[in-house]
C-alpha cells in the first residue's frame, strides 16, 4: 500500500498521523495523546466506507510534498480528496484534525463543538466539583468516565478534577475500572460537603453552558434567518385542505418570522395551521441541556416541548463527532400554550425545594413557533400579557429577573401565533396590533372544500368512500346544511364521521356511511349548537 494519505485504510491512516509524520512545531505531541481517548471501531469505519461509491484517487505525491501539505496553513492535516465531508471516516478526519489543532475551512450550519480543556467550557473548577461531589453522593460510586457521560465533558476535562477530589480527600478509590479507570466513592468529607453543595442546588445532571455561548447559538440558528417557499408550505399542511389563498397569505407570514394572528370561528384549524407552521422550515437546532448563570442552573431541554432528533446511526461514532455533549440535537420547537397560561410560565421559575431553575415558554421556543391558543380566554388578564410582551414583539429581545436577583437579556426569537376565536380589534389595542404585522383569518370552507373533507377523513375512520357514500353525503348537506342554513366549519366532517363510526361499532354493524347515521350523527352534535 502507498504512503499516500488517499489510498490508506481508517486505522493505517491514524497511524499515519499519530506516529509517522513529522508534527508542526508546539505542543502538537501533547494533543496526539488525545487520539487514545477515541474509542473508535475501524471494522464499522471500513464497512460504511465500503458501502459508500468512491472516485479513483488521484496519483501519490512524493513525500517531500506530503510533508509539505501536511504543514501548510489550510489546516495541520488536510483531508484526503477520498472522503467524504459526511461519511464515517470524514467524521474521524475532522475530529481528529479538531484535536490535533486544525481548523476547518468549510462551513456549514451551526454545531457546538467539545471543548478542549475546562477553560474553554466557560466553567470553573467549583462548579464541576459541584457536579461531581453531588452525582456521587446520590449514586455512591462510579468510574471516572460515567462520572465523565453523566457531566457531559470529555475524560481529559474531568479526569484531572477527580484526581484533585482525591488529593483533597473528597473522593477516594473503591477499585480499578477498565482502560487504566478508576472507581471512585465519595468520602465522609465529601459527603458533608456534597449535602452542602445539594441543599443550595440539587441539580447534578450535564454541565451547564455559559450564557455567552446560548446566545452565539441562537444568533446562528435564528428563525429569522430561515427562508420558506411554496413547496416548503405544502410539504408542512400536506394532511390538511387549505385554499390556494390561505397558502399565499401564510406564506409571507412564516417567513416574517416575527407573528401573526389567526383568526376565525371555532373549528376551522386555527391551531392545526398553527402546530405545523414550524414543519415549514424543516431543520433541526442545537439546544443546551441547561443554562448557568452567576451560580443559577437554569434547565432548558424540555422533553415534553423539545423533539430529540434521533442519533441512532451516529451512536457508534458520537465520540467522533467533534459535538459538545452538554447540547442536544432537537427539532424547531413549537411550544403551545392555552387558556392555562399565566404570568409564572413566561418567567425563570424556581422550585423551592431543588432550587432548579425551569425556563420560561418563550425561552423554550426559541428558534421555533411559540402558539398562544385561545388568544383572549387566558387566566390572566389580556392586558397583563400584552404589556408583557409588547417590548420584546418590537425589540427581538427580552429580560428576565433570576431568583439571585439579577436580570439578564436573552433572545426572543421565534414566530409567535396568536389563535383566537375572536376579533382581534375587541382583544387589543392599536399599538399592539401594530406589533403583530400579520393578520390572518381562518374562514369557514365551501361546500366543496367540506365535501373534500370528508372524503379525506372516511378512509382514516374505516369507511369506503363510494357511491352509496357519496349519496349519503349529499344527503347530509341538503337536508342538514342548506335546508337550515347552516354554516359548514372544517372540525364537523372529522367530528360527524367519528359519531357513525361509534354507532355502527356499538350495534355491530358494518361500517357505512348512511342518511340514519348521519341523522344519528347531526342529533347528537349539533343538540345545543
Amino acid at each position: 500500500m502507498s504512503d499516500s494519505p488517499s489510498k490508506m485504510s481508517p486505522a493505517e491512516y491514524l497511524q499515519h498521523i499519530k506516529g509517522t509524520l513529522r508534527a508542526p512545531e508546539g505542543d502538537v505531541h501533547s494533543e496526539v495523546e488525545n487520539l487514545d481517548e477515541l474509542d473508535i471501531n475501524f471494522d464499522e469505519l471500513s464497512q460504511d466506507e465500503a458501502e459508500q461509491p468512491h472516485t479513483d484517487p488521484p496519483a501519490p505525491q512524493a513525500a517531500e510534498a506530503d510533508a509539505e501539505q501536511v504543514l501548510s496553513k489550510e489546516g495541520l492535516y488536510p483531508e484526503p480528496e477520498c472522503v467524504e465531508s459526511d461519511s464515517p471516516l470524514g467524521e474521524l478526519f475532522h475530529r481528529v484534525n479538531h484535536l490535533l489543532g486544525g481548523h476547518e475551512t468549510k462551513k456549514g450550519p451551526f454545531r457546538p463543538l467539545a471543548p478542549e480543556n475546562l477553560a474553554k467550557t466557560g466553567l470553573s473548577y467549583e462548579e464541576i466539583e459541584r457536579l461531581v461531589l453531588k452525582f456521587l453522593l446520590a449514586k455512591g460510586s462510579a468510574s471516572g468516565r460515567n462520572i465523565s457521560r453523566q457531566v457531559c465533558l470529555s475524560f481529559q476535562i474531568v479526569d484531572p478534577i477527580l484526581q484533585q477530589l482525591k488529593q483533597d480527600q473528597l473522593l477516594a478509590y473503591k477499585g480499578a475500572a477498565e482502560m487504566g479507570d478508576y472507581e471512585f466513592v465519595i468520602t465522609d468529607f465529601g459527603r458533608d460537603r456534597a449535602k452542602r453543595y445539594a441543599e443550595e442546588c440539587s441539580y447534578f445532571g450535564a454541565a451547564p453552558v455559559t450564557l455567552e455561548d446560548y446566545l452565539k447559538a441562537m444568533e446562528a440558528q435564528s428563525i429569522a434567518r430561515q427562508e420558506v417557499c411554496e413547496d416548503d408550505l405544502k410539504r408542512a399542511f400536506s394532511d390538511l385542505i387549505i385554499s390556494e389563498d390561505m397558502f399565499a397569505r401564510l406564506g409571507p407570514a412564516i417567513n416574517s418570522g416575527r407573528g401573526m394572528f389567526l383568526f376565525g370561528e371555532p373549528g376551522n384549524g386555527k391551531t392545526s395551521i398553527a402546530e405545523r407552521v414550524t414543519g415549514c422550515f424543516g431543520s433541526t437546532i442545537w439546544i443546551p441541556r441547561a443554562l448557568g448563570i452567576d451560580g443559577d442552573i437554569i434547565r432548558l431541554f424540555d422533553p415534553g416541548v423539545h423533539e430529540l432528533v434521533s442519533d441512532k446511526e451516529e451512536k457508534s461514532l458520537l465520540n467522533l463527532s467533534g459535538v459538545d455533549q452538554r447540547w442536544v440535537q432537537v427539532t424547531r420547537p413549537t411550544v403551545i400554550a392555552g387558556g392555562e397560561l399565566t404570568m409564572s410560565e413566561l418567567e425563570v421559575s424556581q422550585n423551592p425545594l431543588t432550587k432548579i431553575c425551569e425556563a420560561p415558554l418563550q425561552l423554550k421556543s426559541n428558534c421555533g413557533t411559540l402558539v398562544i391558543d385561545d388568544f383572549g380566554r387566558q387566566r390572566m388578564p389580556v392586558d397583563e400579557l400584552l404589556n408583557r410582551w409588547i417590548v420584546p414583539l418590537e425589540k427581538r429581545y427580552d429580560f428576565l429577573n433570576l431568583p439571585s436577583g439579577k436580570k439578564i437579556q436573552v433572545p426572543f426569537d421565534q414566530l409567535i401565533i396568536f389563535s383566537t376565536n375572536l376579533e382581534p380589534k375587541d382583544l387589543v389595542d392599536g399599538a399592539f396590533l401594530r406589533r403583530i404585522p400579520y393578520k390572518i383569518e381562518a374562514p369557514d370552507p365551501t361546500e366543496d372544500q367540506f365535501r373534500a373533507l370528508l372524503e379525506l377523513m372516511a378512509p382514516m375512520m374505516g369507511f369506503t368512500y363510494d357511491s352509496e357514500a357519496r349519496k349519503a353525503v349529499d344527503y347530509l348537506i341538503n337536508t342538514h346544511y342548506k335546508e337550515v342554513n347552516r354554516p359548514f366549519r372544517a372540525c364537523q366532517p372529522r367530528d360527524l364521521l367519528l359519531q357513525v363510526k361509534n354507532h355502527c361499532v356499538y350495534h355491530k354493524q358494518p361500517k357505512k356511511l348512511t342518511p340514519k347515521g348521519f341523522d344519528f350523527a347531526v342529533s347528537n352534535y349539533f343538540s345545543v349548537m
